[in-house]
């Protein structure tokens, strides 16, 4: 990019009467005079390019040029004669009315002085890019001869409705944009036919759903330079989870070409969350990135008869990152200082959607359009919302999910938005993908399912905001899912969305979070799969008390790490086929494993920060190992593995303490480069406090030394032994946590996975009873915190009495079962202080 200083400013009064106005001149106080895209560029250049955001510059046809087109023409009339009889819930109402009005305005020439306007904007333009000085000629004559003259700095030439963007309101994409726009003649008719597009069909249907006066609303229009992003790659990002609302992550996408494939829905792009808290002390918090598959990218077409088109990306690139970590994070900091002026501007936390691209030909990032998120925002905080599935059925399809809601009803497939007038209110809608051309339909919709897109597609925009639930990149859903067909849509299982056969019955458990009490006894959660964490997080709770790092490992990982490690020593061909899927796009596949497990933490981490996380290493049994890929070539046979060979006893034993040092690895990570030190590592299945300071020095060769950085290390008490010699262990770890299952088993003798003595198994037995009493009082002699992580407290009141009655610091449940408990335990608090 080439020369961007700033024209001079005019006054206000001068701006008023203008035609055309620098983006420099304007700011987000301009909204009535150029509309909220035009307003938020100009606001972004004069006050955030000093802290390091770069926003292309440009300019905009004001909301005057607008209302003085319609006036000099005389059409105002016409237009209002043409919607006396509109009917927006008639498609071909609709339809018809939209095609009269945009015929009428295109058929109309601009004023000769608006045309002169633009035209010599953009020729001041194109001399700040690097054209002849000689181009701005000073009289209207000698400009219009230039007309058809050869100066082409490519622009963007994007519609900017006058009340768009409001916090109430997001217009974003009901009008026209066209892209790579050279020559002035080109660019005064990308200007007129965008002033047409203030009618078009979903324009015309959005204003009326939300009750703005269709001659109330001007247009606007911005020319700005384009960015090369054709050569290089571009993306849309949230400072927010866009799927629940939690304000602490920002939300980057990205693909190959321009931007608008992104937008569109027609392509699969690569995803990244980043955590703003710990990046803006400096730390490099990626939490999460996921490849998209990136199968087209929108390029210009030099030499063709169109502005722009898409071309295949080469399967090659495909299995690449568009952009890299560090670009990530450049992005994810100027969604921080986007979001921060922004909120501070209005008063109150605003969220924002942007655009960036990158500029293929310098390699500079570039912010293209920022505006306020206008869905999760605005979602009340004090009631929380849950959708259950009470069963179960044949999985269809499976795609991104969109929002955490259950929509079920007849499917309706659809590839072609000119056969719209098919669908029924209430039905599914499964197509290719969205557009604004699709939501006059959208909206009568129970929910929406698609072949293309990710979570920032215009179908998965539409549906947040209609608070429909959608699931976006099925692949294959128009092929599979038949009209006429009952399915049940559920995005309340995680990322992944599922589209099932038939409608099954599904609940809605709403709990309002006003007036929680708080409590002495901390109450933690257990959480295990890390794409739940964020919305988990909503629960009022004071951390976690046990993350599992088997899920991680089994769900998102699926080798075993030795597998991972001795990956040429497997013996089974089809299971190395399978980890060589898994892995591709690692050199070493074992960073595989310790970027999954870092991510994984991470985003459990993050979710709950600053609140302790305590995250149990990996305490799978040899058997539950061997079942991983590869497993079998690693793993002995034994006949009880329920107290065989795991917890710390595999940790530092040769046979497998290098991928112990994989966890340590990823902890580390956790740890020191996203800055969250919030994590708490446990060491599962001690018997002896000699493992424990075994273990202990092996997380110290991977870079975890207990006491350094603020580590804390804890140990599980699942084992009579960790009650007995808690005296001991209190040397060796900072804190304990009760594992009631295995310590009731202990006590006991017996195996709880026999169902011919589960009658016999009980937490409330006074044997387990006086090994929990033994425990919490020598932890605390020994000033360690104790807690515990089970079912017991929530199933037993008076087993939840019993621990806090011993002054237990806290309980640590699964998520259905913290505000009951939480509830429970303030009341049992409030009855013990009354009777002391």
């Amino acid at each position: 990019m080439v020369n961007t200083a700033p024209e001079k400013i005019n006054s206000i009064t001068d701006k008023e009467n203008k035609f055309v106005l620098w983006f420099e001149e304007v700011g987000i106080e301009d909204v009535p005079m150029v509309g909220g895209k035009n307003a938020s560029l100009g606001e972004m250049i004069q006050q955030l390019t000093k802290k390091g955001v770069n926003v292309p510059t440009g300019f905009a046809t004001t909301a005057h040029a607008y209302r003085y087109f319609v006036k000099n023409a005389g059409i105002e009339a016409q237009l209002r004669q043409i919607f006396a009889n509109l009917d927006v819930d008639n498609l071909a109402s609709l339809q018809s009315v939209g095609k009269q009005a945009r015929a009428l305005v295109l058929n109309t020439p601009f004023p000769k002085e608006l045309e002169f306007a633009i035209a010599n904007a953009y020729f001041k333009l194109c001399q700040r890019y690097g054209a002849d000085p000689a181009l701005c000629e000073k009289t209207e004559e000698l400009q219009m001869r230039k007309r058809d003259c050869a100066y082409d700095t490519d622009v963007a030439v994007r519609s900017s409705a006058t009340a768009e963007d409001l916090p109430d309101a997001s217009f974003a994409g009901q009008q026209e944009t066209y892209l790579n726009v050279h020559g002035v003649k080109d660019v005064l008719e990308s200007c007129h036919k965008c002033f047409a597009s203030i009618f078009t069909d979903r324009a015309i249907s959005y204003r009326t759903m939300n009750k703005f006066d269709h001659f109330e609303v001007a247009l606007s229009v911005g020319v700005q330079k384009m960015v090369r992003s054709d050569l290089a790659s571009s993306g849309v990002m949230f400072s927010i989870d866009t799927e629940t609302g939690f304000k602490d992550a920002a939300f980057v996408t990205a693909a190959y070409g321009l931007g608008e494939n992104v937008v569109q829905g027609a392509v699969n792009p690569d995803e990244f969350f980043v955590f703003k808290p710990t990046l803006q002390q400096g730390f490099k918090p990626i939490l999460n990135k996921r490849l998209g598959s990136k199968e087209i990218k929108m390029v210009y077409d030099l030499g063709g008869g169109k502005q722009v088109k898409n071309v295949p990306v080469s399967e090659p690139k495909r299995e690449q990152y568009a952009i890299t970590d560090d670009e990530a994070l450049i992005l994810a900091k100027w969604a921080c200082i986007i979001e921060e002026h922004y909120s501070e501007k209005r008063g109150q936390l605003t969220p924002m959607d942007i655009e960036w691209a990158k500029d293929g030909q310098t390699g500079e990032l570039f912010i293209v359009q920022a505006r306020p998120e206008t869905v999760q925002s605005r979602k009340a905080g004090n009631v929380l919302k849950d959708y259950k599935l009470l069963g179960s059925g044949n999985i269809l399809v499976r795609g991104r999910a969109v929002g955490e809601m259950i929509g079920q009803g007849l499917a309706r497939v659809i590839l072609d938005v000119h056969e719209i007038a098919q669908f029924k209110e209430g039905e599914v809608l499964v197509t290719n993908k969205t557009d604004p051309d699709w939501e006059p339909i959208m909206k009568k919709a129970s929910a929406i399912v698609t072949n293309q897109g990710g979570r920032t597609c215009h179908a998965a925009i539409i549906a947040r905001e209609m608070g429909i639930p959608a699931i976006v990149g099925c692949g294959d859903a128009t092929a599979t899912i038949k009209t006429g067909q009952d399915i049940t849509v559920s995005c309340s299982e995680g990322e992944e969305g599922r589209v099932y056969e038939d409608l099954i019955p599904f609940d809605v458990i709403e709990t309002p979070l006003d007036n929680l009490p708080k409590t002495k006894t901390k109450i933690l959660m257990n959480v295990g799969n890390p794409e739940e964490a964020f919305k988990l997080s909503s629960i009022p709770c004071d951390g976690v008390g046990l993350a599992r790092l088997e899920f991680i490992i089994a769900n998102h990982i699926k080798a075993h790490p030795l597998a991972l490690m001795k990956f040429d020593e497997l013996t089974d061909e089809g299971v190395k086929a399978e980890i060589t899927h898994l892995t591709r796009g690692y050199e070493n596949k074992a960073d595989f494993f310790v970027d999954k497990v870092a991510q994984g933490v991470g985003a459990i981490a993050a979710a709950f920060y600053p609140n302790p996380v305590v995250v149990r290493m990996s305490d799978f049994k040899s058997n539950e190992y061997a079942n991983l890929l590869g497993g079998k070539d690693f793993e002995p046979h034994e006949e009880n593995p329920m107290i065989g060979w795991r917890g710390a006893s595999r940790y530092y034993d040769e046979n497998y303490r290098d991928a112990y040092g994989l966890e340590c690895k990823a902890l580390k990570r956790v740890r020191d480069d996203m800055g969250l030190t919030n994590v708490i590592p446990m060491i599962p299945f001690c018997r002896t406090p000699y493992e424990g300071r075994r273990v202990l020095a092996e997380m110290e060769k991977h870079g975890l030394k207990r006491g350094e950085n603020g580590l804390q290390v804890y140990v599980m008490c699942e084992i009579p032994s960790n009650v007995i010699l808690a005296d001991q262990f209190s040397e060796i770890f900072d804190g304990f946590s009760i594992g009631s299952n295995d310590l009731t088993q202990l006590t006991l003798g017996l195996d709880r996975d026999s169902s011919l003595v589960a009658h016999i198994f009980d937490e409330r037995n006074q044997a387990v009873k006086d090994m929990v009493k033994m425990v919490i009082e020598k932890a605390h002699k020994n000033n360690r915190k104790i807690g515990i992580c089970g079912q017991a407290p929530s199933d037993y009141p008076e087993f939840a009495r019993f621990l806090v009655e011993l002054g237990i610091d806290s309980i640590s449940l699964n998520p259905d079962s913290v505000l009951k408990t939480l509830l429970d335990i303030a009341k049992l608090e409030e009855r013990l202080d009354v009777d002391k």
